[in-house]
Parts: C-alpha cells; sequence; structure tokens
C-alpha cells in the first residue's frame, strides 16, 4: 500500500517504510505519521515479516522532523486540539516503535532531527551511514526536545545529552554511535546490501554485523570533560557561569550558540532533562505533552517558528530575553498533570 509522503510494503521478509516527502526533508506529516503507524501494527500482525526497515528516499535527509510549521499555523488559527491531536499521534507512534516485538531497522543517512529522530532513535537497530547529522535542534525554535527526548538525552554519557538539548548542536557519525543514538555504522553504499539480507529473511542483528564496518571516533567526546563539568549545574545561570569561565574556543563557541536560544525553551529543557533521568518511557511521554500542551499557548514557539521558518530572518525576538529574568515558579507550571493526559491504548510492550 502506499500513500503520497510515505510507502509501505511487504518485499520478502521485511515490512518496508519508505520515507518520500523529499522536498519537505521527510518533514512528518499529520498523514505520514498515521500512514506510517498502521503499516507498524499490520506489519506485527504479519506472521511472514521478521523484520521492518524505515528508510528514506533522499539521499539528502532521513527525516528532518515533524512539521513544526504545519503545528504552528495550527495554533496561529486557534486550532489547538489539531496541534495535540498531531503530537499525541507522533508521540503514541514513538512509543510503538520504542516496544515494537519485531525488529526494527532504520537505515539512516544525512539529516535526522526532531521527529525523524522520534522514528529512528526510539528503534531497535539504529544503522548510520557517513554523512549523518544528528539534532534535537527545537530550543531554536521556542520548542523543546521532545519525541522520547526527556528519555534517551538525560541517559547518554558524560552528560552529553543535557548539552545536546540546551544547544541543538550536531552530532556527526562517531559522535552518534560512541554516544549510542546509533547502534551500527553501515556506509551507504552498502544500505542495498544490507536491505537484501533482511530481505532475504536474515537475523537483523547478524545481517547489520555482516555489513558493519568501524566508524571515525567521536568528536565530541574529546570535549566530555568540559561538558560534563558545565553542564551538570542546576540552573542555567551557573551553567552560562561554568562555560564562561572555561574560555577555550569550544566554550566560546557553545556560549554563542547558547546566548542565540530560547530562554525559556532552555529553562524547560533543563528541568525536563533533570526529570526525565528518573522516568520511564511512558512517563517521560507523558511529561512531554504536559509541556507541548504549554509551550503552544506561549509566544516563544510561534516567534521561534517566523524566524526560522517563515521570515527566515533568525533574529527571533525571545520573551523573557534573557535567562536572568527566568524564574523556577515561570518553569514549573509547563510540568504540572493535564485534566486530559497523554493516553496509551496498550501496556508497554504490548503486540
Amino acid at each position: 500500500m502506499s500513500e503520497a509522503e510515505i510507502a509501505w510494503e511487504k518485499i520478502g521478509c521485511c515490512g518496508v517504510i519508505t520515507l518520500n516527502r523529499p522536498r519537505a526533508l521527510n518533514a512528518l506529516s499529520f498523514d505520514m505519521i498515521g500512514a506510517m503507524a498502521r503499516a507498524l501494527d499490520a506489519f506485527a500482525r504479519e506472521p511472514e515479516i521478521r523484520s521492518v526497515v524505515v528508510r528514506s528516499t533522499s539521499a539528502a535527509a532521513f527525516c528532518a522532523g515533524a512539521d513544526i510549521k504545519r503545528v504552528a499555523e495550527l495554533g496561529k488559527a486557534a486550532q489547538h486540539a489539531e496541534q495535540l491531536a498531531f503530537l499525541s499521534a507522533e508521540y503514541r507512534n514513538c512509543r510503538r516503535i520504542k516496544f515494537y516485538p519485531k525488529p526494527y531497522v532504520a537505515l539512516i543517512d544525512g539529516i535526522i532531527m526532531g521527529g525523524g529522530v522520534g522514528i529512528a532513535v526510539n528503534g531497535a537497530h539504529r544503522v548510520v551511514g557517513e554523512r549523518v547529522s544528528f539534532a534535537m535542534p527545537e530550543v531554536g525554535i521556542g520548542f523543546f526536545p521532545d519525541i522520547g527526548a526527556s528519555y534517551f538525552l538525560p541517559r547518554l554519557p558524560a552528560g552529553i545529552g543535557v548539552y545536546l538539548a540546551l544547544t541543538g548542536a550536531r552530532a556527526a557519525l562517531g559522535d552518534a554511535v560512541a554516544l549510542g543514538l546509533a547502534t551500527a555504522h553501515v556506509p551507504s553504499s552498502r544500505f542495498d546490501a544490507l536491505f537484501e539480507r533482511l530481505v532475504a529473511g536474515e537475523a537483523a542483528e547478524r545481517a547489520i554485523a555482516a555489513e558493519a564496518v568501524a566508524p571515525p571516533a567521536s568528536a565530541l567526546l574529546q570535549h566530555s570533560d568540559f561538558i560534563a563539568q558545565s553542564f551538570a549545574a542546576p540552573s542555567l545561570a551557573p551553567i552560562f557561569a561554568e562555560i564562561e569561565a572555561a574560555g577555550s574556543p569550544f566554550a566560546e563557541a557553545t556560549l554563542k550558540v547558547l546566548r542565540a536560544r530560547s530562554p525559556t525553551s532552555m529553562a524547560i529543557a533543563l528541568k525536563q532533562m533533570q526529570l526525565g533521568a528518573k522516568l520511564d518511557f511512558d512517563a517521560a511521554l507523558r511529561m512531554e505533552f504536559r509541556i507541548a500542551s504549554r509551550i503552544v499557548h506561549g509566544h516563544d514557539f510561534y516567534e521561534g517558528v517566523r524566524a526560522t521558518l517563515i521570515d527566515k530572518d533568525h533574529a527571533p525576538r525571545w520573551q523573557p530575553a534573557s535567562i536572568a529574568a527566568i524564574a523556577e515558579s515561570d518553569i514549573d507550571p509547563y510540568f504540572a498533570p493535564l485534566t486530559d493526559e497523554l493516553e496509551f491504548s496498550a501496556p508497554a510492550g504490548a503486540a
């Protein structure tokens, strides 16, 4: 079965999902998320399917995220129920992938950000090519790292998950494998060979191991001591102070990036990482839905989308404009329980 922006079909022993929205770098529309959910549910019920493969038709990107511009348009039109329906469908799909009953293999090359990370990193096998560029850049558009990031980012080594959440910095091939965001490196020229192994029914772990090669060293881990020390502070002000005190070129570049981000989003993301380190996956998604339900009623999200995706002047006017103007009492309400919490139709691990 195929749909305009996504195709899904059974090929040999594989259920295959192909992202096919190249002009938008495969940004996930509501229809794409729904189609993917239907495909995964169908594949789970098909006994002849031994594994599921998710791939992209674009050489530039696996998936650049959810269609966040559309989410902002819905909010501007005061269609908040539709906004939250989009986000809840996305979060439930991430959960579907996290607890999928069959081997789930994402073939990733090029850009992978935000919602694209959600349909990859939450799966069992994340195979990356040499051009992979991973990022969770949401604080740069006045949003926050969602799609399960509350769970997987705090569990990265050396505080690097907090660093990625607050800066939106990119992680390259060596970083992705070393940090565990990816599970193996297969050169993109060998993706087809790996795919054929899976189609023929070879076990996913064995097929991947047969085509995998050693990745380059992680450039990001060279700064792990600095990151671990600077981003361990309990609030933004001492984090900024630690970075300023370091004085290295990497620290100065980090500080420049942080000063351009939404202060509110950074404060939310920091608390999110602190709480997420102690939550299970379902609780992490529920927390993210609470945050999203509040942030779509604020200012910075729409201003960030305007500056980055609409006017593209890259000069957002954040409110407030500095971390000094943010109190903990301003951030706590984003995390408060909702009357209508995010609910799941099946228990964790259910087919």
